[in-house]
């Protein structure tokens, strides 16, 4: 028998739940942007493919929207139900920017709501696209002030602590810390990466599934793989922002993250590899000077190793493994969204170029699920690079951690939840799409735009 230990499944059950919410979080976020960018240009083009684009995202977005408030709701009632004494000591610094984020999903939440009920209910379709733009910013700002209390967690600052006591709290100092900057841009980009691509594999789903298939796919594609290769570049330029601020605030996160442990200029970037009982890396990829170029942009640089900080505030060494699939998979994707922009603009030149070749149609399917797990990883990156604390420097996790003895229970309640949910969504996503082929509804926007001339 394992005993019992309430940290252990608070860390799991938090975990889970977050693992589950990120998903539907970071959809949450994107979506709105490609929707945004799919509505201008078939306003601009007068074009009815953009339009549908538009329309049909939206609903799925709906859907997306509802799981992410039940999760989210779900992580608000675990901060105080598993993290009681965390949210004793820091509540009273974050809870400007907690109650700021149901502020701006309120604010996301009436205008989507008067855009889903107002298609075809202005004679200027501008109109009714400036109803998305809140929609777009307040998605956004959610994701930003939720960030913002992540990255106190890994920066505290505004407040004093004596004996135990917090004083002299200041809100603002509090969510403008240094990891905010880095964290709320990687957040952001990424979200719209990820979602630019699950919309580019959805488009490349339908085009291996039929050569034949409707121009709307071919359009939602190329519009979704622009955005990629855009917001795939930012998300490489703030990861590079963001290895510095490691190097500078969290040195002993960048230093498991690479598996540095002796501190060294012209440090080298290692990729993947194994660990002996010694700490001496076998079969990696070393790549010269990359970590002293990444943590100070200068090859000779000194970088701090993990040999630095007391064993028991070393971050957890798989981790290793972890950042480098994310980056991985970060240029993966950068480089299937160019691959498909060359091809493209060689098309424009040479008409016999396959730009729908079938291999490539493969990869960015592919991409979709490559970009969510990225997300997962650097999510678990980020939080678990933290440890052993839940409020770097004052508050080890332990230490906020409930002593009830029900979070095992309550495990096996929200896992359940999550699979049926998961379920839910799912068939109705399904369902919603099945029930309303592209072909059809073209037919009735045409129709209905004839009727109304």
């Amino acid at each position: 028998m394992f005993a019992y230990d309430a940290t252990l499944y608070s860390r799991i059950l938090t975990e889970v739940t977050l693992a589950f919410h990120i998903l539907f979080a970071t959809i949450g976020v994107g979506i709105p942007l490609m929707i945004a960018l799919a509505q201008w240009i078939g306003i601009k083009q007068n074009d009815p493919h953009f339009i549908l684009l538009a329309r049909r995202w939206t609903r799925g977005f709906v859907i997306t929207v509802a799981v992410g408030v039940v999760t989210g709701t779900a992580i608000g009632l675990q901060l105080s139900l598993l993290w009681p004494k965390f949210m004793e000591l820091a509540g009273q610094v974050i809870s400007l920017p907690l109650f700021m984020e149901t502020f701006a999903f309120f604010f996301e939440a009436i205008f989507l709501g008067i855009y889903l009920y107002t298609w075809d209910r202005f004679k200027k379709p501008m109109k009714h696209f400036l109803l998305l733009i809140p929609v777009a910013i307040g998605s956004s700002l959610s994701a930003f002030f939720i960030t913002v209390v992540n990255a106190f967690m890994n920066t505290p600052q505004g407040f004093e602590l004596k004996n135990g006591v917090i004083t002299n709290i200041q809100p603002l100092v509090a969510m403008f810390n240094p990891a905010m900057p880095t964290k709320v841009a990687h957040v952001l980009a990424s979200a719209y990466m990820t979602s630019a691509f699950v919309l580019a594999s959805i488009a490349a789903y339908h085009l291996l599934r039929n050569k034949k298939t409707h121009v709307y796919h071919k359009k939602a594609l190329h519009l979704t793989l622009v955005a990629g290769f855009v917001f795939s570049l930012a998300t490489i330029v703030v990861g590079d922002f963001s290895g510095k601020f490691l190097a500078e605030y969290q040195p002993e996160k960048l230093a498991a993250a690479e598996w540095h442990f002796e501190t060294k200029p012209e440090a080298p970037l290692i990729l993947f590899g194994t660990l002996d009982e010694n700490n001496e890396i076998k079969n990696g990829i070393e790549i010269p000077y990359g970590l002293s170029i990444l943590a100070h942009n200068r090859p000779s640089a000194e970088v701090t190793g993990l040999n630095e900080f007391p064993v028991d505030e070393r971050p957890p060494l798989y981790i290793h493994y972890l950042f480098d699939l994310m980056v991985v998979i970060g240029i993966l994707l950068t480089i299937v969204a160019f691959t498909y922009l060359v091809l493209w603009k060689q098309k424009q030149k040479r008409s016999n170029i396959n730009l729908y070749h079938k291999a490539l149609m493969f990869l960015v399917l592919l991409s979709g699920p490559l970009a969510l797990l990225a997300i997962e990883l650097g999510w678990i990156f980020a939080e678990v690079g933290r440890q052993p604390w839940i409020l770097r420097g004052y508050m080890k996790t332990v230490a906020g951690a409930t002593t009830a003895d029900y979070v095992d229970v309550l495990l096996i309640f929200f896992i359940i939840l999550y699979v049926l949910l998961a379920i839910a969504s799912t068939f109705i996503l399904r369902k919603i799409f099945k029930n309303n082929p592209v072909e059809h509804e073209l037919k009735t926007m045409n129709a209905s735009q004839e009727v109304n001339v």
